[in-house]
């Protein structure tokens, strides 16, 4: 309906979820935080200066944006965002979580997949006029075990 992926566009978030399916249940060594047979849940390659990380919550089907998305996936999707949500309260105390969603360029949609961003809040950390870094692997990957760990025992 309204969509810009290019012809012949190589989807990144569907590679991750592919991947992730092949990978063994424990997901080491892997951004991958948590993935059901409809949704997956991953750690984002870059973070802003003052947040820990920041994890995007796809289906594993590809649906460019919001308005391409089955209704059925709300739910799974919902569900799964509000688990990370609560885990990242845990993990990193942190004072608050935003979740964004968005679609279209206009809309500052980068990446032609439907995507919800789940990030860790802190009071006064300048969230929206700080930059986006490089979230080295070494790092990413501590930071995806120990959510994954607390995510295991939450129901989802």
């Amino acid at each position: 309906m309204y969509n810009h992926e290019p012809a012949g566009y190589n989807c990144p978030f569907c590679r991750i979820v592919k991947e992730a399916g092949a990978l063994p249940p424990e997901l080491a060594a892997s951004d991958v935080i948590n993935q059901s047979g409809l949704v997956t849940a991953f750690l984002a390659l870059g973070r802003w200066t003052h947040n820990p990380v920041d994890v995007l919550v796809v289906p594993n089907a590809h649906f460019e944006n919001l308005y391409d998305l089955p209704v059925e996936l709300a739910g799974p999707l919902l569900s799964l965002t509000r688990a990370v949500a609560v885990a990242l309260k845990q993990v990193y105390q942190c004072d608050g979580v935003s979740t964004r969603q968005h679609n279209e360029p206009s809309g500052d949609q980068e990446v032609w997949h439907y995507h919800v961003h789940i990030t860790p809040r802190f009071a006064r950390d300048d969230f929206y006029r700080s930059s986006k870094v490089n979230f080295p692997e070494t790092d990413r990957l501590e930071h995806a075990g120990r959510l994954r760990a607390k995510l295991s025992v939450e129901e989802i």
